[in-house]
């Protein structure tokens, strides 16, 4: 039950997209021109604004739904099975914190072939049906797309890079004005901050969503290698397969460094293939050579990698054995054993391991693999490793700051917290509730901990824990019987769990604390409806809307068509609409 209301953005906005070419400029030179160009106040009204967006669950919930209406919903099970499996993986594991101004990730499988995924200010993942296909349904290498793309939420960057285009592009539209969703044209803004502008901004942010990315897959357990395989994949693709002349501008020359509208893909392979080897504490590398992929260890090659799928070949192979030099700091880790047919084995059977093992077993190179790996350890300086993991611990720190500011937020940002579980619950996200009402729990300056019970009770009866949720919303009451949110969530609750009377009862509580309060004849006209009393349902949400001020998207349209048909009329079939 929201308190205030956020309005719903309604045109399509653009988000920052995975192939964006890399060219490392300094943030500092774009801020010291835009303050000569007197544009720099512009740039902090904006980015403000930009950043209030990011945290509107209206505006996020209205992100996904216009990008499947613009795009269409992929319509192969599998596909989305897969993006959510790596997405539940990537956000249940990987070593990360949320900003207390940035919302929970949310993701979606749109129809696009177009080889892209982007993410939104609001924390909002589009995936293209076409990447899925262009990376062959590779799960490691479509994971590092998608950690990618979550650094550039968890970074705030297409905040930053729409704030830093208006300032360039649209100078004094925004000067005086309180940006929001609602009194913007997207549709023109969007149409602004595209390639022409934004690309020349967003460049350091692409490098930063690389290497960060890099890290954020590792952690989650995917292969070390894939972020490197899925750039090789990238360039064979936009080389070779993709018949769209918009899809693709390539470099002439392969390490310069363009404006073009997509990147230097070798490059970006260079640099991943690099952030593996580092990761391997620098003994595995992988070399191009020509069209095969060689791996070594310590400058001795191991395996080489032709034609067919070489590079996936040889860096999940490469990533495998990355991925035991940093987890390991001693030969016997890696559990040399006679295996099947004889051969040596090694390692586990974690799936990071498969590749490596397997060739190893259709090569029957194991002996020759534990010989190099015996030989790096006996030659690695501890200095390397103490380095490595020195910068790791640093990055960690840099997390557990994130956490202590979350911690210890002002009022007004915990209560934001508790607003926006309140509103992922008007959109029946109840997962998404409880992820954000934890969150607002755990703030030490939250002021209002009777009604995130009954907000985190509602999160549980969506979900079907009905124990739960009565358990909570009865405690949000028993602390605080003043306050008429908690008798509303505890009749939804009732409501949800069929006990229609009990609901009606804490309605009734509810307007004896203030019966001015338009969501309550909200709810109340929803439940009527659910009984299939159209009459008293019609009558109650006659007055939500006018004490609602008569907004439109507070009553179903089967009753806004009676209550007020051009307004009905004018809404017509929205996607957008929060009502019941």
């Amino acid at each position: 039950m929201i308190k205030t209301a956020s309005k719903i953005i309604s045109a399509f906005l653009t988000g920052l997209i995975f192939f964006t070419p890399i060219r490392a400029e300094a943030v500092d030179a774009w801020m010291a021109a835009a303050q000569s160009l007197g544009v720099l106040a512009i740039y902090n009204s904006t980015l403000k604004s930009m950043l209030a967006l990011g945290n509107d669950v209206n505006a996020q919930m209205a992100a996904r739904q216009q990008d499947i209406k613009k795009n269409g919903a992929d319509k192969n099970p599998s596909d989305i099975q897969l993006v959510d499996e790596i997405m539940t993986r990537l956000v249940n594991s990987a070593n990360y914190e949320l900003k207390v101004n940035s919302l929970p990730f949310v993701w979606n499988v749109n129809d696009s072939e177009k080889f892209n995924a982007a993410c939104y200010p609001m924390n909002y993942i589009s995936v293209n049906r076409g990447l899925l296909s262009g990376l062959n349904m590779e799960e490691e290498q479509i994971a590092f797309v998608l950690a990618h793309e979550m650094i550039h939420g968890l970074n705030q960057h297409s905040a930053k890079s729409y704030a830093q285009a208006a300032a360039q592009s649209l100078g004094a539209m925004f000067i005086g004005m309180n940006v929001d969703s609602s009194n913007i044209d997207w549709s023109k803004f969007s149409g602004i901050v595209n390639y022409s502008v934004a690309k020349s901004i967003i460049l350091p942010a692409e490098v930063e969503a690389d290497e960060s990315g890099f890290y954020i897959a590792t952690s989650a357990g995917f292969n070390p290698g894939a972020g490197a395989a899925a750039m090789a994949r990238m360039d064979y693709y936009f080389r070779y397969e993709t018949q769209d002349i918009f899809e693709v501008d390539l470099h002439d020359k392969p390490n310069e460094q363009t404006f073009s509208d997509h990147p230097d893909t070798e490059v970006r392979e260079e640099k991943l293939s690099q952030l593996m080897t580092d990761y391997s504490m620098g003994h595995v590398t992988v070399k191009k050579v020509e069209r095969q992929y060689k791996v070594y260890i310590d400058g001795k090659e191991i395996y080489s990698a032709a034609y067919a799928r070489a590079a996936d070949k040889a860096y999940y192979f490469a990533g495998g054995l990355a991925k035991a030099f940093h987890d390991y700091d001693n030969v016997d880790a890696w559990n040399f054993r006679k295996g099947a047919g004889n051969h040596t084995d090694f390692l586990t059977d974690d799936k990071v391991f498969q590749q490596v093992r397997d060739i190893a077993f259709l090569e029957n190179i194991g002996d020759k693999i534990r010989s190099a790996v015996a030989a790096a350890y006996k030659n690695e300086k501890p200095a390397i490793r103490k380095k490595y993991f020195d910068a790791e611990n640093k990055r960690l720190d840099a997390l557990k700051k994130i956490k202590a500011e979350n911690l210890n937020a002002d009022t007004k940002a915990a209560e934001k917290l508790r607003i926006n579980a309140d509103a992922y619950n008007d959109h029946k996200e109840g997962k998404l509730a409880l992820i954000e009402i934890e969150r607002a729990m755990q703030a030490k300056n939250q002021d209002n901990l009777a009604e995130c019970l009954a907000i985190r009770g509602r999160a549980k009866a969506i979900c079907g824990d009905f124990d739960g949720a009565l358990a909570d919303v009865n405690q949000a009451v028993a602390q605080d019987d003043k306050n008429l949110y908690n008798f509303l969530n505890r009749a939804d609750v009732r409501r949800m769990h069929g006990e229609y009377d009990l609901a009606f009862a804490d309605i009734d509580r509810a307007l004896k604390i203030d019966s001015k309060v338009a969501v309550i004849y909200q709810l109340r006209g929803g439940i009527y409806d659910e009984l299939g009393d159209e009459t008293k349902a019609e009558e109650n949400f006659r007055t939500c809307y006018e004490l609602a001020k008569k907004n439109p998207r507070s009553i179903p349209l089967k009753y806004l068509k009676r209550i007020d048909a051009k307004a009905a009329e004018k809404l017509g079939d929205s996607d957008f609409s929060t009502n019941p």
